[in-house]
């Protein structure tokens, strides 16, 4: 072990931390350790959010304030408890990524210099069904937090209509994720499919303030962002901590705070006290998987209607239905058509 490690057992595993008063929040000061002391406090919620998930390395191996490198495959050497499970990229490639089981895990990618974890949205036992879908709410730079919560509100109420039950998060960035468990009988084409039917239908009931226009030129308010629930996409997941110069964390919050609360709320330092006081607003989420059928339905209303697919990102295999990917503006210029 480096003169510079420190052993931290967790659960009678011994997890070696390298350099651990290694800064990683230069205007907080926080350090590796500090992340490593942050995810043992929250230890149980952190890992709810990834566990058994095919999960990406996200490494800010040189601090929080510069760019971070994505590892998806699991590095070599690791040790021999870090389970891995084998997934397909839209490319065609595949390969082994880290699935966290045990909170021992967490430390590991801790020291990785991982912040924020990034797990995809399914079971290391069936890669190929999703059981989460995930409503993304990405405001654009005209779009304030205030305007998020009301159409996090929104999709609350949808959700509900439709038989639903979301968990909210702060993203620990500008947004709010909610997420919902599925069944895991449908594929990523389907989960994405019917995450851009809900998000369509809270546009419909917002429309001053909700968009789920995927070229930024056309959008406005909140963007709800479908295209994170694509095969290989993923998002900070619960109890994440994300690269802010305060150390925000993406914290589950109950729907009854949301009118209250604050991104800045949630950080490295306050979040542990809250998860000791009032435990994981989300803690329920594996009680209870809802079939997808009710957005399937929802997904031929409009179909009927005129409101086909919508583009993927850049990349992605072209979908059955979908328009050209070109900017409108460009294809106004070119007179081009779908």
């Amino acid at each position: 072990m480096p003169k510079d490690a420190i052993e931290v057992e967790v659960s009678g595993r011994v997890v070696p931390v390298t350099n651990p008063g290694k800064v990683f929040f230069p205007v907080s000061g926080y350090t590796k350790l500090d992340i490593v002391n942050y995810y043992l406090a929250v230890g149980e919620g952190a890992l709810r959010g990834v566990y058994r998930r095919p999960t990406v390395l996200k490494r800010f191996v040189n601090g929080a304030d510069q760019e971070p490198f994505f590892q998806k495959r699991a590095p070599t050497p690791r040790p021999e408890w870090v389970e891995t499970a084998h997934v397909t990229f839209p490319s065609g490639r595949s390969a082994d990524l880290a699935a966290p089981d045990e909170i021992a895990d967490l430390v590991w990618m801790a020291n990785l210099g991982c912040l924020d974890l990034n797990p995809w949205p399914v079971r290391a036992d069936d890669v190929d069904h999703p059981d989460e879908l995930r409503v993304d709410l990405d405001p654009t730079p005209q779009a304030d937090f205030a305007m998020v919560k009301l159409v996090a509100k929104a999709v609350r109420e949808v959700l509900d209509d439709f038989g639903y039950v979301g968990y909210p998060k702060t993203s620990g960035s500008r947004g709010i994720h909610v997420n919902v468990r599925l069944e895991p009988r449908w594929g990523f084409t389907d989960v994405r499919r019917c995450a851009l039917a809900l998000g369509r239908e809270v546009e419909r009931r917002v429309p001053a303030i909700a968009t789920t226009k995927w070229w930024k030129e056309e959008r406005h308010g909140v963007f709800i962002d479908y295209n994170q629930n694509a095969r290989d996409r993923t998002v900070a997941s619960a109890y994440s901590i994300r690269p802010t110069p305060d150390a925000r964390v993406s914290c589950p919050i109950t729907w009854d705070e949301l009118a209250t609360v604050e991104l800045a709320d949630f950080t490295i330092v306050t979040v542990p006290a809250r998860y000791a006081a009032i435990g994981d607003p989300s803690a329920a989420i594996d009680e209870k998987a809802h079939s997808l059928e009710p957005l399937l339905e929802l997904v031929a209303r409009q179909a009927a209607a005129g409101l086909g697919e919508a583009p993927l990102p850049p990349h992605y295999p072209k979908a059955e239905g979908e328009p050209r990917r070109v900017q409108p503006s460009k294809r106004k210029k070119d007179g081009l058509r779908d």
